[in-house]
């Protein structure tokens, strides 16, 4: 009982620390004009061995000691489960009626997911001799390809609020191709974990194959009427959802991600399969962000930012050698997504200083990078050196949208909005 209590007292204590110091980043971020999200990454860098772990290695394996991992690692998972969930239910599909808009939100996003997917699996190939000698060398240079080709809905939804672009046809457009983005990464991701961890015998392969496809035919034809009926049956009340109707959901999403789990493809994907399901129903999807959504926000995400962080060591990164493939790895992922997404704007019809915005908003990763590194770290086919340059870029690519954004918008005639999205 004492041990107990004694482990509880420290998973406590270490979420008091991340979730403090995640919300003064986020606030930080918000005063110097970025997304909170931002002050939240570097949060969660900043507790790690990059600097807290570095200066005080005795009070950072007291606070992060092995003893309370695991149960700090479920929670993180569990917050990237719910958050899956929160990022499926968002995808809006209607954003794409409008022709120039669906056939320039198609295009951008196969434009910016090819070319970065094609440049980073080049990076992986050159880059494994010496950065991941012991790792497979094709499996490591896919997961550098989805590195750099995958977006962030979350992180861009967050900068087309701030800079008052959501209804814009250029905030519709972007987060229409950066939700196009990540349906593929996700589609992409899942087949290559599958790959990954695959015994390689053909029965294996079609049997999860057969699995795969059998989960998406119940999803569509028995899961879908279902939560349509559910949805119908406990309505949204003065903008909540109901405790049953709520409870039946949390299970729904759960077992979902336990199927995917059994498929090899990760529970997150189930999640976020399972978000699909309720995109169309807007009330639905408005009551669980502010029911549902902000404690994930708060509480979940802060922990995943330090799990994140306690593996990345910036620190570690010695010599003008890594400080070179770092350099290599930012320019190739700023140059794969904002030279396709100006291209591609522009033969869609979108004027100059329209296609400049587009080719800036392509550029932003953040949180849904951070999981797909995580993903390829839990695998091992990301070497931890490698893991931090992945997420060196991942934070330097993001940070760049809002101070591009505040030169290109009025050149497009477009204000900066005043508020910050916290």
């Amino acid at each position: 009982m004492l041990q107990a209590e004694g482990l509880l007292f420290n998973i406590l204590l270490q979420l008091v620390v991340m979730i403090a110091a995640a919300r003064a980043g986020n606030q930080l971020s918000c005063r110097l004009g970025q997304p909170g999200v931002i002050g939240e990454i570097f949060a969660g860098l900043l507790l790690g061995p990059s600097l807290f772990g570095h200066f005080f290695p005795g009070t950072s394996v007291a606070l992060f000691g092995a003893s309370s991992a695991a149960p700090i690692t479920v929670i993180s998972q569990i917050g990237v489960v719910l958050l899956m969930f929160q990022i499926g239910a968002d995808f809006d599909f209607s954003l794409l009626k409008h022709p120039r808009n669906r056939n320039g939100a198609v295009v951008m996003a196969a434009v910016t997911t090819v070319v970065p997917w094609l440049l980073g699996f080049g990076i992986g190939q050159i880059s494994a001799p010496v950065l991941a000698p012991h790792a497979d060398r094709f499996i490591y240079s896919l997961f550098c390809g989805i590195s750099l080709a995958i977006m962030a809905v979350p992180v861009l939804g967050r900068i087309l609020r701030e800079f008052d672009l959501a209804h814009t046809e250029i905030g519709v457009v972007a987060i229409a191709v950066a939700a196009l983005n990540d349906v593929t990464g996700w589609v992409l991701l899942a087949g290559i974990s599958a790959y990954a961890t695959a015994t390689f015998s053909p029965r294996a392969v079609g049997m999860q194959l057969t699995g795969i496809v059998l989960l998406g035919a119940i999803t569509w034809f028995v899961l879908r009427p279902l939560v349509s009926w559910l949805l119908e049956k406990m309505p949204i009340k003065r903008g909540e959802v109901g405790a049953n109707a709520l409870a039946a959901i949390v299970c729904l999403i759960f077992l979902m991600a336990m199927c995917t789990y059994a498929l090899g493809i990760f529970t997150m994907f189930g999640a976020f399969l399972s978000g699909l399901l309720f995109h169309a129903n807007r009330p639905f999807v408005d009551a669980w962000r502010a029911q549902v959504g902000r404690f994930v926000l708060v509480f979940f995400l802060p922990v995943f930012f330090t799990y994140t962080g306690l593996r990345t060591n910036v620190l570690g990164l010695v010599g003008a050698s890594d400080w070179a493939w770092v350099t290599g790895i930012v320019l190739a992922a700023m140059l794969g997504k904002i030279v396709p997404g100006y291209i591609a704007s522009r033969s869609c019809g979108f004027g100059h200083r329209e296609c400049t915005i587009f080719g800036a908003l392509m550029n932003t990763r953040g949180l849904t990078e951070l999981i797909v590194l995580n993903i390829g770290y839990d695998l091992g086919f990301i070497p931890r050196k490698v893991f931090t340059m992945l997420v060196i870029m991942a934070v330097v690519t993001t940070v760049m949208t809002g101070p591009l954004l505040r030169v290109l918008l009025p050149r497009a005639g477009y204000f900066r909005a005043q508020r910050v999205e916290a």
